[in-house]
């Protein structure tokens, strides 16, 4: 099961929690969505590097003590495919050498259990605002400018307020300018693997997008999914 959520800065971020305690993890499930977080869960070392090759990740929170592959191993595995995620290591072994081999093996930070969520939610802000700082890009579509790393948007100069699953599918569809997303790849920007999602929340977010941003923006692709209107390119 993989878990969603938002980032710092109010940005619906992605995250992938390793972890195969069931009652730890339901509980930071819990925890990091009542943040805003879109967290997705898997509970083996082995399913890491398949769950990351699906993408949309922004950061692993990673067990080590893991049925199919240890984490450390799986931590070693994704960086010798040269995966820039950051990691943090949250795990029971605290001794030293513990910690050092995992910061050594590419981990960008350890957290020893038992810790409070809330210092671990500080931890991920933490690592996301360094992550997002040097990429603080303005895309600008027609007359939007789109700040990224500050989740905001701008219209003729004047802000919009949208929500954080809008602002999700509108990055996505700039992000991907030039092609056609289909409502699955929307929806997995949106939604965790085990999240109900209702049949028609996509096309509400459209709906709500196209009636702040203009109705022009987003072009619908009859059976296949949505795209921005090449004249908004």
């Amino acid at each position: 099961m993989l878990v969603y959520s938002t980032g710092f800065n109010g940005e619906m971020m992605r995250l992938l929690l390793v972890e195969d305690d069931a009652l730890l993890a339901d509980g930071l499930q819990r925890a990091l969505r009542a943040e805003g977080y879109t967290v997705d869960l898997v509970d083996r070392g082995d399913l890491v590097l398949p769950a990351l090759a699906a993408g949309g990740f922004e950061l692993v929170l990673l067990d080590l003590g893991l049925p199919g592959m240890d984490g450390m191993a799986a931590l070693r595995a994704l960086r010798q495919q040269d995966k820039q995620i950051p990691v943090i290591i949250i795990s029971a072994r605290d001794a030293l050498d513990d910690r050092i081999t995992g910061l050594d093996s590419g981990a960008d930070d350890y957290l020893v259990k038992p810790f409070s969520a809330v210092e671990l939610i500080a931890r991920i802000r933490a690592r996301l605002r360094r992550r997002e700082a040097p990429g603080s890009e303005i895309l600008t579509v027609g007359d939007l400018a789109i700040d990224a790393a500050r989740f905001s948007v701008t219209r003729g100069g004047e802000p919009v307020n949208l929500s954080r699953r809008e602002m999700s599918v509108l990055l996505q569809l700039v992000r991907h300018r030039g092609r056609v997303l289909t409502r699955d790849q929307l929806e997995q920007g949106l939604y965790g693997w085990n999240e109900d999602v209702e049949s028609n929340a996509l096309e509400v977010h459209i709906h709500h997008l196209r009636k702040k941003l203009g109705s022009g923006l987003i072009r619908t692709v009859r059976g296949v999914g949505y795209s921005l209107s090449g004249d908004q390119e």
